[in-house]
């Protein structure tokens, strides 16, 4: 792809802006810890909630998003579609609670909630396995996304690639911290939807027009059934499996829904909140400006981002009927999405798009090294290191945590080959520990433990069984990803649960310490609740239970509204939308409605107080 002098400026100009917001927010980034990682927790719910959908935007996005279409059609999201009730439990169990705790990250969390040597072993684990491990996989793939888009389009050796895109990320990140983070993912989020949009309308229209793909598709469908691969007519348009086949399987399809998004990691949607949707949320000015920020996150990042991605990776499938080759000579479905930027993207447009990708890139390193960053300063070097230095050490220290993450970036991006199989190995890692991950919140007899064996027994599972290819090769058998789930879940639930009953509970005074701070439901604390000096938190059980299958109503009818808006089917889509609109109002009803004492379900003691 050639680039014209004008491109080149646009990219340019894109560039110094986003270097330039970093400059303006160099010195409020650099006066103290709080400010470089938690913008002061003085965010408005508007901006935390973008830069969360920004974050989430990331150049890899795409290209997963086009490979799972390619092998499964357009249910293949639900591998990601299905952290909706996931994310949607965030909103309305937990986003109020993160903010009272008041912790810088959310490995902080566990010192507040458990005590001793099992609570600061954990802390350290947590913190390496978050800052360096997770967080180097989540930054590898996303560098591999970036790297495959420059050397394609303007054929960039991959390493020079990288090193100039990843450096001036981390500069302005360095320079900046959070505050500089936000407000070019406001920036960047404008830039990479608008060129998300305008891609998929160039896709369609070097097809022939939506009636025209629709076609194509069926044609396409009707030959790989005719030619006894499984797939019956318009599979690759159906939202949901309609038959026990390869195309995607029911078992898997019921394990996305039925296990994976309570008991599994999706960055973003992690059971009980974490990673960088707790730091935007411990950055929001308030308890409310949390939950909506969140609230909003997850209707823009499931119901109106996909489709410009999903309308590109259905035209592929006409376009290359043979797929995309790679450098390397072999296909590679996740290159489709960038060869229809290449083949059939204006001329004109060609310097935005390279913006646009670069938009999608920088948000999320943005994030990850500021992230990966807050780990290794304020879970590590501050906690064991050097926990008596001065607030302008730490900003330091931090600042040069951002440039150790950046080498680890580099690291993982030489480590990973394929986006969806890194997304894929994540979900069977961490499966079995949502659970856990939930119910500390909930219930006073989980304790370091708890999360201790949870952590070992999911990781030694799961990588035994991928070791092992037990249920065979998942790049073969489709279920073979949904049968290590299966076994992995409830093994590790069985560990984590005995040891809980095998061990002793935290302290009295460290329950109570937690419950005054952050007043959970009384569900689940009824004992600590009776002699805690508080009342619970105004979010009774039984009103968020409601609100959070309202919540997934409002984005389940939003996400296949739209679909069916897009795909030419007005009655199916208003009937979704319609149930949208209902969910939503229940909702805004919801947290609008004045808290009763009897809501709460559990007796306060005499020295309580509202």
């Amino acid at each position: 792809m050639t680039l014209s002098a004008g491109d080149y400026v646009v990219i340019v100009a894109f560039f110094a802006v986003n270097l330039g917001i970093g400059l303006s927010y160099a010195r409020r980034g650099g006066a103290s810890v709080s400010e470089f990682f938690l913008s002061g927790r003085n965010v408005p719910w508007w901006l935390a909630g973008v830069s969360m959908v920004a974050t989430t935007f990331a150049v890899d996005t795409p290209l997963a998003v086009t490979g799972f279409v390619t092998a499964h059609g357009i249910a293949g999201n639900w591998v990601w579609w299905s952290s909706v009730m996931s994310g949607i439990l965030t909103v309305f169990f937990f986003s109020k609670l993160w903010r009272r705790s008041g912790v810088l990250t959310d490995v902080e969390f566990i010192e507040l909630r458990y005590s001793g040597a099992p609570a600061a072993a954990l802390r350290l684990v947590r913190a390496i396995f978050q800052g360096v491990f997770v967080n180097t996989i989540i930054m590898g793939w996303v560098n591999l996304a970036m790297a495959k888009v420059l050397e394609l389009t303007l054929h960039v050796p991959k390493f020079e690639a990288l090193a100039v895109c990843l450096v001036f990320t981390a500069a302005y990140v360095t320079i900046g911290g959070l505050w500089g983070v936000l407000v070019t993912d406001l920036l960047q989020f404008v830039v990479k939807m608008s060129m998300a949009i305008v891609l998929a309308v160039a896709a369609v229209g070097a097809v022939g027009g939506m009636p025209r793909l629709i076609a194509e598709l069926a044609a396409r469908d009707a030959t790989l059934a005719h030619a006894g691969l499984g797939v019956t007519r318009h599979d690759v348009l159906a939202f949901f499996p309609t038959s026990n086949e390869a195309w995607l399987p029911l078992l898997t399809f019921f394990t996305y829904i039925g296990v994976q998004w309570w008991a599994s990691s999706y960055p973003g949607a992690e059971p009980g909140g974490g990673g960088y949707i707790a730091q935007r949320i411990f950055s929001a000015k308030s308890e409310n400006d949390s939950l909506l920020a969140t609230l909003f996150f997850n209707v823009a990042h499931y119901a109106l981002r996909p489709w410009p991605w999903i309308l590109v990776a259905l035209a592929a499938l006409v376009l290359y009927p043979s797929g995309v080759r790679g450098p390397d000579g072999n296909v590679d479905a996740e290159l489709n999405y960038i060869q229809v930027m290449i083949d059939h993207l204006p001329v004109y447009l060609r310097g935005l798009m390279i913006a646009g990708f670069l938009s999608a890139y920088m948000s999320t390193m943005g994030t990850h090294l500021n992230l990966g960053a807050s780990y290794l300063t304020n879970d590590l070097y501050r906690r064991f290191l050097r926990p008596d230095a001065s607030e302008r050490h730490y900003v330091l220290a931090s600042r040069v945590a951002t440039v150790v993450v950046m080498a680890l970036a580099i690291f993982g991006a030489y480590e990973i080959t394929s986006v969806g199989d890194a997304y894929i190995y994540l979900f069977n890692l961490t499966a079995g520990v949502g659970l856990v991950m939930i119910l500390r919140w909930y219930w006073w007899r989980v304790n370091a433990w708890s999360e201790i064996s949870a952590l070992v027994a999911s990781a030694v599972t799961s990588n035994l069984l991928l070791v092992t290819r037990a249920f065979g090769d998942p790049h073969v058998d489709a279920n073979a990803n949904a049968e290590v789930l299966l076994v992995t879940v409830p093994v590790t639930t069985v560990v984590w649960i005995a040891v809980t009953f095998l061990t002793a509970p935290e302290p009295e005074a460290t329950l109570v310490r937690f419950y005054e701070r952050v007043r959970p439901s009384g569900f689940g604390w009824g004992a600590i609740a009776r002699i805690a000096s508080v009342a619970p938190g105004a979010e009774p059980l039984g009103i968020n239970i409601v609100d959070w299958l309202a919540g997934c109503g409002l984005v389940y009818g939003s996400l296949f509204g739209i679909g069916k808006l897009v795909l030419g089917s007005p009655i199916e889509a208003t009937l979704y939308l319609a149930i949208a609109t209902i969910c939503a109002a229940a909702i805004t009803y919801n947290l609008s409605r004045p808290v009763r004492s009897e809501d709460y379900g559990v007796t306060i003691g005499s020295g309580a107080r509202r």
